[in-house]
């Protein structure tokens, strides 16, 4: 249900692939556990720099949760699911490295949500994104409510979430959804694209980064620039900041430790 492919010099970019095409990944119980499992595995590995989450579906990024299966569960074994899908979608949020999610076809309810825990997505012109889970008598719960109103501003998520419309990729980018629409069937292609870039640079540099970002988000000014700092120093003195200083010196490519 999920599977894991390598790419770029020294397999530094890791594409993690929604792969359950039979029912468009929807995400049932086994495919969370899963992706709770495959992306605990990548947080670990230090030797990767950038996560491409793809889909093995032409038409279908992630269709969101398996209704069918949750049509099936009781009350008690809905809340015994929670943890479970929590944990799904909160890998792909926690990962260190940056994270890319290319978007082609549909990407509905936790499809959406599971782009919206990566840091870019890029979208194939015919996608379709949406967070519909309150014309089901849900809400999104794979984190949408939070990251999207953080992503696009408070305004724009309320229209998203309390209309449950779709979106196609050129609108979805209006409004901030999305960083960057490529010709339909390019999204992946792009996405690995960019990851090769930025797995160039340093793991150590690219991780804190990440970090400083995120934690200093909800922070007051002066509180996220104590976060940068603090980011920062754990940069300045590694291993990495003296091979890219060396490098830059006598103008090579860098060879960078990752510590």
């Amino acid at each position: 249900m999920i599977t894991q492919h390598r790419h770029g010099d020294g397999d530094h970019v890791a594409e993690l692939v929604l792969d359950r095409p039979e029912a468009m990944n929807a995400v049932s119980t086994a495919m969370a556990e899963a992706l709770a499992a495959a992306t605990a595995q990548l947080a670990a590995d230090e030797g990767v720099r950038c996560v491409v989450v793809t889909s093995s579906h032409d038409k279908a990024f992630c269709v969101g949760a398996d209704l069918k299966e949750r049509n099936g569960l009781s009350d008690a074994q809905l809340v015994q699911q929670r943890p479970v899908a929590r944990s799904a979608y909160g890998g792909v949020l926690d990962l260190p490295m940056p994270t890319i999610a290319a978007v082609d076809g549909y990407a509905l309810g936790g499809g959406a949500e599971i782009a919206l825990s990566c840091d870019v997505i890029v979208a194939g012109e015919g996608a379709t994104l949406g967070l519909p889970e309150v014309s089901v008598g849900v809400i999104p719960g794979g984190g949408g409510t939070q990251l999207l109103a953080r992503r696009i501003g408070w305004g724009r998520a309320a229209r998203v979430i309390f209309t449950a419309e779709k979106f196609t990729a050129a609108d979805a980018h209006a409004l901030g959804f999305v960083e960057e629409v490529v010709p339909a069937g390019r999204a992946r292609d792009r996405a690995l694209e960019l990851a090769t870039l930025i797995a160039a640079n340093s793991p150590v540099g690219l991780r804190n980064a990440k970090k400083a970002m995120r934690r200093g988000l909800d922070a007051d000014l002066a509180t996220g620039l104590e976060v940068e700092d603090a980011c920062w120093r754990a940069t300045a003195f590694s291993g990495d900041r003296a091979e890219g200083v060396r490098a830059f010196a006598e103008r090579r490519k860098p060879q960078w430790p990752g510590r």
